[in-house]
């Protein structure tokens, strides 16, 4: 099974290495995993056509999860690729009017820079993925992980020792960054995400390829950072919920305590912007109050 890796860069918002996408090549066939925002379709098609390649030669497209950084674009490759997506997620591309609306609400009149356009996907050009299902293409099979925590909705892709682990595995950009969660509302679950954790390093992996940002090849020190840091985070937030403080009384002072954790590892200047661009710690505040309320009403009975 012989097949190259491409790493895509789609200069998210004038940034490099914030967000990825991977095309496999394995002689005649091409998989493209994750498509990026549809506000980068133009860099994506760019980086297809110098690798020597076509954008309707792409026939499989792997999203790792719904979330407009990864899938944005998904509706643009579906005229000549099949979209192979979790069975939950399945729905919202189909109708993707409620994910907008959702999403607009929090973006407002940023949804077009940030995001572009979104529209449906007919059902016959979507495969429900099946928790470890093996998917083949020519040469290569792919296995399929559903690896909640970020998203219900979350695949790992397996390709031989190597993971694309879309948002599971954290995000990490630069040779000196840190791994951090990314923790929006509304599906973060600390427990289920501590369980892919592990479900990814039982897997021995050579190499995780991530959405934000690149190849790693430190694999158990990665996910053990990752795993330490989103419990000492979610434990964070905790406090704050349990006082009753509101989302906006909270954002500035977690995006305080984000940014000096990275300072502690000279995470500073534009790299600091690349991890904002990837995993705004904004965004993490609803997300982890909203665990900390589920959590709270589950242990009431």
């Amino acid at each position: 099974m012989k097949y190259k890796i491409h790493t895509l860069d789609l200069h998210f918002l004038g940034h490099e290495n914030t967000i990825a996408a991977y095309l496999i090549e394995s002689g005649s066939n091409l998989v493209l995993v994750e498509t990026g925002p549809h506000s980068t379709l133009p860099v994506l098609k760019a980086a297809v056509k110098k690798l020597g390649f076509r954008m309707d030669q792409i026939k499989h497209v792997l999203l790792s999860h719904i979330h407009f950084d990864h899938a944005g674009a998904a509706w643009a490759l579906a005229s000549h690729a099949t979209i192979y997506v979790h069975p939950a997620g399945e729905k919202h591309l189909i109708d993707p009017t409620k994910l907008y609306n959702s999403a607009k609400m929090i973006y407002k009149d940023q949804m077009e820079k940030l995001w572009g356009d979104m529209k449906p996907i007919a059902p016959a050009k979507i495969h429900a993925t099946a928790h470890g299902e093996k998917i083949t293409i020519g040469s290569l099979v792919i296995t399929a992980w559903h690896t909640p925590g970020h998203a219900v909705h979350h695949i790992a892709w397996q390709l031989g020792k190597n993971l694309f682990a879309g948002d599971v595995a954290g995000v990490r950009i630069g040779n000196n960054g840190i791994v951090v969660p990314p923790c929006p509302p509304p599906d973060i679950d600390v427990e289920a995400w501590c369980e892919s954790i592990d479900l990814m390093r039982e897997l021995r992996l050579n190499a995780l390829y991530l959405t934000h940002f690149g190849k790693e090849i430190m694999v158990k020190k990665h996910l053990h950072s990752l795993k330490k840091r989103l419990v000492k985070w979610a434990d964070w937030m905790k406090p704050y919920y349990e006082k009753g403080a509101t989302v906006e009384e909270v954002t500035p002072k977690y995006m305080s305590f984000v940014k000096k954790e990275l300072a502690r590892f000279d995470i500073v200047g534009e790299q600091y912007e690349q991890y904002e661009s990837a995993n705004p710690s904004w965004m993490s505040v609803a997300g982890l109050m909203r665990y900390w309320h589920k959590k709270s009403q589950k242990t009431k009975f």
